[in-house]
């Protein structure tokens, strides 16, 4: 079992940047394929990005361009690097991972998942 905890949320103006980090622990971080998803409250939790473990990477067509998902396997950490944020990325962000050969984008089929760090994007 691979337990995973978020850091670097915060509020941050519209525009900014803003770098999410996924620490894993209890299992090799290079074992998972990983991603990220955010919820705001309402509404199903999304997908925001995924990376295999061959390092190639999908991403929501709202944050393409704008956001850029890496792992570091001998640190154990995934990393979230937003920029040009807009006030619609405001949510909790999750991190997720998986033991398949890719993540799903639907949220019910993961198995693993931080407890989530909040993201707010001023105007």
């Amino acid at each position: 079992q691979v337990l995973l905890g978020e850091s670097g949320g915060g509020l941050v103006q519209a525009g900014g940047s803003l770098r999410l980090s996924c620490a894993a622990s209890g299992r090799t971080l290079s074992s998972y394929v990983m991603g990220w998803f955010r919820q705001v409250p309402g509404k199903e939790r999304s997908f925001v990005t995924r990376i295999n473990r061959s390092g190639s990477t999908f991403y929501a067509d709202s944050v393409k361009g704008r956001f850029s998902i890496s792992r570091d396997n001998a640190k154990n950490t995934v990393y979230l690097q937003m920029n040009s944020l807009k006030p619609e990325d405001t949510a909790i962000y999750y991190c997720a991972a998986d033991a398949g050969m890719t993540l799903p984008t639907t949220p019910d089929r993961i198995r693993y998942w931080g407890q989530g760090t909040q993201v707010t994007v001023s105007s």
